[in-house]
């Protein structure tokens, strides 16, 4: 049973992590940071996702550095950035991101794509930040099935996560099953598709059962799925909606209704577009 934002799941390596995050992407201004990060932390929200592409590592080290709550309370993801793979590019950029995160550790370091030409190169460095305990834990994002099985054949630690699209109209199922035959969790970012899937009718009339929005309906259905989930809004209220997902239980014929919306369709790019490019 799913019981509150403090709930966590175990990674293989034994590092616990909130299954209900906070996304920080597009939140760059001063203002809006401060707004819609302290707001989610009053909530409850004590896991954070950035990356280096978001340009917004500093400004949440800041936010965060200030807000009195304890560093042991916090996990903090961020992702290796394309223009930064490759080895010595992973370590020089991973060591920036933790001055701007105002880090000695940071608990989940992901590959942001995977890269074709840099390939092992990446992940090697995230084993070496990993054995010198600069992170907690190396997973990666994007990755289709077949990266995953090229990774395992010349890496000595095993992804702890992947973190890729999912949302209603993709619910990645073939993925999932796989993750979970390979002890990897499974990580959802645009978890209600882009807002695409907010207008849907047939989460809409299970959304007035409960007296809900669409987007609490559809973060519950990722949580009693068992994903990892990281809604991301810099509306105070919104945010506040997101988080209050933990006083009802959706049946399982009404997950059921709302596995049958897939389409297999994205909003973002697909991993293999960007593994060829990069």
């Amino acid at each position: 049973m799913i019981k509150s934002i403090n709930d966590v799941i175990t990674l293989n390596n034994g590092v616990k992590i909130p299954q209900h995050g906070f996304g920080v992407y597009l939140i760059k201004e001063e203002e809006e940071g401060y707004n819609s990060i302290n707001k989610a932390l009053e909530v409850g929200y004590r896991s954070f996702d950035t990356a280096q592409l978001y340009e917004n590592e500093k400004l949440l080290g800041k936010i965060l550095s200030e807000s009195g709550v304890k560093r042991s309370d916090l996990f903090i993801t961020t992702k290796v950035a394309d223009f930064n793979q490759g080895y010595d590019g992973t370590l020089r950029s991973v060591e920036q991101s933790l001055k701007d995160l105002k880090l000695d550790q940071i608990d989940l370091l992901l590959i942001h794509w995977p890269s074709k030409k840099h390939f092992f190169e990446t992940w090697n460095a995230l084993e070496k930040l990993y054995d010198e305990k600069l992170v907690r834990a190396i997973g990666v994002s994007n990755y289709e099935i077949h990266h995953l099985e090229e990774l395992s054949s010349k890496s000595a630690i095993k992804p702890v996560i992947n973190q890729v699209e999912c949302h209603t109209y993709l619910t990645q199922e073939p993925l999932k099953d796989y993750l979970k035959d390979q002890s990897i969790a499974f990580e959802a970012w645009s978890p209600l598709g882009r807002g695409a899937i907010l207008n849907d009718n047939v989460i809409n009339k299970i959304a007035n059962k409960y007296d809900k929005s669409i987007a609490q309906i559809v973060i519950r259905w990722h949580l009693q799925k068992g994903n990892i989930v990281i809604p991301k809004s810099s509306t105070p209220s919104r945010i506040e909606e997101n988080a209050n997902v933990y006083d009802f239980n959706l049946a399982d014929d009404e997950i059921k209704v709302i596995d049958s919306l897939n389409k297999n369709q994205r909003n973002g790019n697909a991993p293999d577009d960007v593994y060829l490019k990069i």
